[in-house]
C-alpha cells in the first residue's frame, strides 16, 4: 500500500473512533435538542423540562433512544468526513498549511461530502427521538423497513438530504476554521508539543462553531425528517415553506429552539471526537510512519 492510501486508511480508522466517542459523550444532549425542536408546540417549556419530562416518564435510557443509528453510521460519516477534508485541503492547496479562509473552503467542501451518509443517519435517528414512550412506539428496524417501503430510497432513507447539505457547509466551515484558529493559537504558545487539553478545548470551540454557523438550517432539517410524508416542490421551495411555518409558529426564536443543549452537547461531544481522533491518528503514525 502506497503512502497516499495508507494516510487515508489511518484518516478513517481515526475517525471511526472519534465518531464513536462523540455518539457515546453527546447523544444525550442530542436527545435534549431534537426533541425541543420536533416537540409539538406546548408539550415542553424548555429544555430543562425536556430533559426531567423524559427522565421521569421514559427513564434514563431514553436519552440514548435513536442512538443505534448514529453510532451504526458514525464510523464510516466521520471516516468519510475526515478523509473528505483530508483531500480537500490537498485540493485547495498542495502547499502545506492552508489559511483560515482557505480551511473554510476546504471544511464546506468535506461537510457537502460528509452529507451523503449524514443524511441518512441523522434521518432514522431524528424520527426515533421524536418518540415519546408510547406503547406504538417502533424500533429502528420497523422504521427502516417502513420507510423504505413507503417512500423508497429518495423520499425515505435520503429524505432531508438537500437541506442536510445546506447545513453541514458552513456547520463545517465554521467547525475546521474555528479549530484550526484555536489549535494554531495554543501551538504558537507551545509549539509541537500542544497538551491534550489544548487539542479538547480547540475541539470544543470548533463545536460551537459548528452550531452557531448553521442551527436554524439543522431545525428545518430536522423538521422535515420527522415529517409523515415527503416535503414537496424543489429544495428551496421546501426549505422557504419551513421557514415561513416556523415563523408563523415561534418568530425569529423558533429557528434557534434547543440551541443551548446543543452548545453545552458540543464542548463534550467535540472534544472527545478530536482528542479521539488526533491520539489514534498519532499512534497509526507511529506504527505506520504515515
Amino acid at each position: 500500500m502506497d503512502s497516499q492510501a495508507l494516510s487515508t486508511a489511518n484518516d478513517l480508522i481515526a475517525g471511526s473512533v472519534g465518531g464513536a466517542a462523540q455518539v457515546l459523550v453527546g447523544h444525550p444532549l442530542d436527545t435534549v435538542k431534537t426533541r425541543a425542536q420536533i416537540a409539538p408546540k406546548g408539550m415542553f417549556k424548555g429544555p430543562m423540562d425536556i430533559l426531567g419530562q423524559t427522565l421521569k416518564k421514559e427513564g434514563f435510557f431514553a436519552l440514548y433512544k435513536g442512538m443505534a443509528s448514529p453510532l451504526l453510521g458514525i464510523a464510516g460519516v466521520n471516516s468519510l468526513l475526515f478523509a473528505s477534508y483530508a483531500a480537500s485541503k490537498r485540493l485547495v492547496s498542495p502547499f502545506g498549511q492552508l489559511s483560515l479562509s482557505e480551511t473554510a473552503l476546504a471544511g464546506s467542501m468535506a461537510g457537502a461530502a460528509n452529507a451523503i451518509l449524514a443524511s441518512p443517519v441523522e434521518m432514522f435517528k431524528v424520527r426515533m427521538q421524536g418518540q415519546y414512550g408510547n406503547p406504538e412506539d417502533k424500533k429502528l428496524r420497523i422504521v427502516a423497513r417502513e420507510m423504505w417501503r413507503e417512500w423508497g430510497f429518495r423520499k425515505g432513507v435520503m429524505r432531508g438530504y438537500w437541506v442536510t447539505v445546506a447545513r453541514e457547509i458552513p456547520a463545517y466551515a465554521g467547525f475546521y476554521t474555528a479549530y484550526e484558529f484555536s489549535k494554531r493559537s495554543f501551538a504558537k504558545q507551545y509549539g509541537n508539543d500542544v497538551p491534550v487539553w489544548a487539542v479538547l478545548a480547540s475541539g470544543s470551540t470548533g463545536g460551537i462553531a459548528y452550531w452557531l454557523s448553521s442551527y436554524p438550517l439543522d431545525v428545518i432539517k430536522s423538521r422535515v425528517q420527522l415529517r409523515p410524508t415527503p416535503p414537496s416542490g424543489t429544495p428551496v421551495q421546501y426549505i422557504a415553506q419551513e421557514c415561513r411555518m416556523i415563523w408563523a409558529e415561534a418568530g425569529f426564536k423558533g429557528f434557534f429552539k434547543g440551541l443551548s443543549p446543543s452548545l453545552i452537547r458540543s464542548i463534550p461531544a467535540a472534544a472527545s471526537t478530536f482528542a479521539a481522533f488526533e491520539l489514534t491518528r498519532e499512534e497509526l503514525t507511529k506504527l505506520t510512519g504515515v
